[in-house]
């Protein structure tokens, strides 16, 4: 007679790396257009003044300057300036 063990088909599925998302700049920075200021899941951060955002809802720079934060109606807005 032989028994399963607990837990043993969760052991055979491998370890899925990390997606690398978060702010890749902060505020202040000088970003030339183009760059990717923030990789996220869903819209935390809004797109703001000469800001777009990718379909995966990556926020990227489309003209050069440095990057600010602003609240507008509750919401968390990047903005190029």
């Amino acid at each position: 007679m032989s028994k399963k063990k607990a837990g043993g088909k969760i052991r055979q599925q491998a370890n899925v790396a990390g997606k690398r998302l978060g702010l890749k700049v902060s505020g202040g920075e000088k970003v030339q257009a183009g760059n990717i200021l923030i990789r996220q899941r869903g819209t935390a951060y809004h797109a703001g003044q000469n800001v777009r955002v990718g379909r995966d809802h990556t926020l990227y720079a489309t003209s050069k300057g440095s990057v600010s934060f602003k609240e507008r109606s509750g919401k968390s807005v990047m903005d190029v300036v």
